[in-house]
């Protein structure tokens, strides 16, 4: 079975993409239009907001499981791996490319884009854009982690983040 066509199971998390991670609550059928269609009975975890989505069009809209285990230690492998020409290319192409990867959903290239990110954001402050699509990369890798991992988005945050910006250490006082 492709992960796409994943037929989910009551009390089974799903990530929503560009609205979060959701717990299924129940499957449904409803008659819409005059034909009997299942749906999805979703309910977003960061909002609690409930939206139903029918079966058959699930993997056209995204919704797909959870990552494992082995997927997050390939996101963390991600993260460490050096960024390519970010310097090489115009803010603005970097930018679209950026969007670009937010846009489609894959929890990798979102990764990615958080890696670049945060690599730039070494050399030079943000731009005000360029911080609002870090902490979405952010929360999106932070949150999908979490959930596997049974952590607070803020503890996988926390260690994404010390990857990149080490803690500084603490200042020994010299006797003389």
């Amino acid at each position: 079975m492709r992960i796409t066509d994943h037929e989910f199971r009551v009390g089974e998390k799903a990530v929503y993409p560009a609205r979060g991670i959701a717990e299924v609550l129940r499957i449904e059928e409803r008659n819409v239009a005059g034909l009997t269609t299942r749906v999805y009975v979703l309910r977003l975890l960061d909002t609690d907001q409930k939206m139903m989505i029918p079966v058959s069009n699930a993997h056209l809209l995204g919704l797909r499981p959870l990552i494992r285990e082995p997927e997050v230690r390939a996101l963390f492998a991600i993260l460490r791996a050096p960024t390519l020409l970010l310097n090489a290319q115009a803010w603005n192409r970097r930018y679209r490319g950026f969007l670009d990867k937010l846009r489609v959903g894959s929890i990798y290239d979102v990764t990615e884009v958080l890696r670049d990110l945060y690599q730039q954001a070494k050399q030079r402050p943000p731009s005000f854009s360029e911080r609002r699509m870090l902490d979405l990369a952010a929360q999106t890798v932070s949150r999908e982690i979490a959930a596997v991992r049974g952590q607070t988005p803020e503890q996988v945050r926390a260690e994404i983040e010390s990857m990149f910006f080490p803690a500084p250490r603490p200042v020994v006082p010299h006797w003389s």
